[in-house]
């Protein structure tokens, strides 16, 4: 077998160790977008590695989602790992794959923010981490309607018995709320967020939130907007902005997602950031994002990745939620010379969520809208 990175003709065979294994597969646009990653190119880093079967074509993938941080004015560069794949015929070829990963160079740090509960130990055979102590096993969701999600466990329950069966279904649990337009009843307080100029409001959030010395994953306008402009999105990302005062001074991205076809949709919080000194943005926002969530047709929302600065600012909202995962799906290899990891307190956003994520299938009378955004009831940020 041959180890090398990987490049865009790889592709088609990447997508097939997708299909492999179920995993959600991008169109040939969707790839592009990711492999053209801004930051990836200005790092010079590659973009994946994977191994050659013995009839040439990669039969074990991991992709490398490269984001860049500020800590105040200085620049790093971090990475994320993603679809890590090995086929059956190429057992044991994860070693140099997440060898080549964890020990990058030019890279404060690399880690894998969603392991699923078969994979994490692998993670500690290559100098990886479970990573925030307190919290690497903690998944937080809050449950908005719980039929669909019993209807789900009892499908599940079903395709352990009859997996074929279940296999010709089409789609289950979609409602038709899904891509319509929902008329939003926001807090006060909290509006959608619809401008991402390099002189909006929220660019002026942004450039005093890098002040405040956190090591923070660029969220400039121009990173935001590369974000959003993923073709496979079936539903735009719902942003949010919290004004205190009429200035920004928080916001909330959320995508909604399907994990499979016997799962209901899911409004998933891909970031959650405010300025230090308002500890009111961070539960407000929340309250949003309930209330989008029921309008958009998700049975909950759920936050995947929670540092112990992040379960604080939640407030209130942590005393309510139900607690998932249950395994170490966090882990990180800080390089020598990184920054104190104190600075950082990572949301989904730093993570692979947004990329991997399988885009929630629309109901045929809904495709026709697709790329319609959110209405609300309220002014916009």
């Amino acid at each position: 077998m041959t180890f090398r990175e990987l490049t865009p003709d790889d592709y088609p065979a990447v997508q097939a160790l997708h299909r492999l294994v179920g995993w959600p597969e991008r169109s040939a646009a969707g790839w592009r977008w990711l492999h053209d990653n801004p930051a990836r190119l200005e790092a010079k880093a590659a973009a994946g590695w994977v191994t050659d079967g013995p009839d040439g074509q990669p039969a074990a993938h991991v992709g490398n989602l490269v984001q860049r941080f500020w800590l105040g004015d200085q620049v790093l560069y971090g990475a994320t790992g993603f679809s890590v794949i090995v086929a059956p015929g190429a057992r044991g070829a994860s070693r140099a794959l997440l060898d080549a990963f964890s020990h990058q160079p030019g890279m404060f740090a690399a880690w894998i923010f969603n392991a699923n509960s078969r994979s994490q130990p692998l993670y500690r055979r290559h100098d990886m981490v479970a990573w925030p102590e307190q919290t690497h096993a903690l998944k937080l969701s809050w449950i908005l309607s719980p039929l669909p999600l019993l209807a789900g466990r009892a499908l599940r329950a079903a395709y352990r018995i009859a997996p074929r069966a279940l296999t010709a279904l089409d789609e289950q649990l979609l409602n038709a709320r899904l891509g319509r337009t929902p008329r939003l009843t926001l807090p006060n307080g909290v509006a959608l967020m619809t401008e991402l100029g390099d002189d909006s409001p929220f660019a002026r959030f942004w450039q005093t939130l890098k002040t405040e010395g956190r090591l923070l994953a660029d969220r400039s306008p121009a990173a935001l907007r590369w974000r959003l402009a993923d073709p496979d999105q079936t539903v735009p990302p719902l942003l949010l902005a919290h004004r205190r005062d009429g200035v920004v001074t928080g916001y909330a991205m959320a995508q909604m997602a399907k994990a499979n076809s016997l799962e209901p949709p899911v409004l998933e919080i891909i970031d959650l950031e405010a300025l230090a000194d308002d500890s009111e943005a961070i539960p407000t926002l929340m309250d949003g994002l309930k209330l989008a969530a029921r309008a958009m047709g998700a049975a909950k929302l759920r936050l995947q990745t929670v540092t112990p600065q992040g379960l604080t600012r939640l407030g209130r909202h942590a005393d309510v939620t139900r607690q998932e995962g249950g395994w170490g799906h966090c882990h990180v290899r800080f390089a020598e010379g990184a920054p104190d990891p104190a600075l950082w307190s990572p949301t989904p956003y730093d993570g692979d969520y947004a990329a991997c994520l399988r885009p929630v299938p629309l109901p045929e009378p809904a495709q026709a809208r697709r790329g319609v955004t959110v209405g609300a009831t309220t002014a916009r940020a």
